[in-house]
């Protein structure tokens, strides 16, 4: 076993990544990953407001983003898209999300809130999935007086986001709801049973390293039996429940990806059930592409967008 992969050690690896990321942040007077993020993509307008959800774990501060333009006042209200960042279940990185969710608001004319959820090893599974569940049903239920309609609900992340927006629909699935129109999985980490070890990508050094699986995936659940969980593991063989019923899907998978063969067979598993709407693939590509390729984000961006759309009858800003 790596030293990486003893939960002690994973846990003060994991809170010293969290302290360097915020002194960073610090030091720059917070112009720093957020002000880059927001630089990104101009065309696009920022009009957010901030929103604290309540739930059992701890209340989700989230971020807002609004359709341009006011909208009339016969006009029905919007749809809505839940978004969970990225960051190995461990690194807090809302921020970063900040060009997709500025796209998505414009382009598909929706509504969108950026949850900043609780995070490992301070909250490691089971706690980062329900409250993102909570968050959404939330959500569903709350938007005739924030201004959006729940009726009309997506839900979506990228990385570790990902894999908790699918948590989120197998929740859903299991409860009776809320109703979800599309869950956009953006190459998602869906198989954390499997060591990174044993994974293979299309090239020698992807951007995802063992070290960092043990660190991310020790934090978040220690105990390795927990790796196997419906909600954390739903691509591993041992997960054979019935997905009928479940949400519709957009599955993201990066070419040169080491999570890139956990996605595909998740896609599998949710076209065999009815409910892949599409797997895009994006060549020449590794995870986290769209941080720092301007004009691979726009390409994609495009692609959720239009998956959106058509899931919720949105129409562009």
């Amino acid at each position: 076993m790596s030293l990486l992969a003893r939960p002690t050690v994973a846990a003060l690896v994991a809170k010293a990544m969290q302290r360097v990321t915020v002194m960073a942040d610090r030091r720059s007077g917070g112009r720093g990953s957020a002000a880059a993020s927001h630089a990104r993509l101009p065309e696009y307008p920022r009009r957010v407001r901030e929103l604290t959800i309540p739930t059992s774990i701890a209340p989700a501060r989230a971020t807002v983003y609004l359709p341009a333009g006011a909208p009339a006042d016969d006009a029905p209200a919007p749809p809505v898209h839940v978004n969970f960042h990225g960051g190995g279940y461990v690194m807090t990185l809302t921020e970063l999300d900040d060009p997709l969710c500025r796209f998505l608001a414009a382009e598909a004319g929706i509504v969108v809130i950026n949850v900043d959820y609780v995070v490992a090893p301070q909250h490691p599974f089971p706690a980062p999935p329900r409250q993102a569940y909570e968050v959404v049903r939330w959500v569903a239920e709350h938007g005739g007086e924030q201004g959006w309609d729940g009726g009309r609900l997506t839900v979506g992340g990228q990385s570790a986001g990902g894999g908790l927006a699918a948590a989120v629909a197998r929740q859903a699935l299991e409860e009776g709801g809320p109703s979800i129109a599309l869950q956009v999985l953006h190459y998602p980490p869906l198989d954390l049973a499997t060591g990174a070890r044993e994974k293979r990508a299309a090239v020698a050094k992807p951007v995802l390293r063992p070290w960092m699986a043990d660190v991310f995936d020790t934090s978040y659940t220690p105990d390795p039996v927990l790796r196997r969980d419906r909600l954390v593991s739903p691509a591993h063989p041992s997960d054979t429940a019935d997905l009928k019923g479940i949400a519709p899907a957009l599955v993201v998978t990066a070419e040169y990806d080491l999570l890139r063969a956990e996605g595909e067979r998740y896609a599998e598993r949710l076209r065999g059930v009815g409910a892949l709407v599409g797997h895009h693939e994006v060549a020449g590509a590794d995870h986290g592409y769209d941080g720092d390729d301007d004009a691979k984000a726009r390409e994609v961006y495009a692609v959720i967008a239009r998956h959106v759309r058509e899931a919720t009858g949105s129409r562009p800003a």
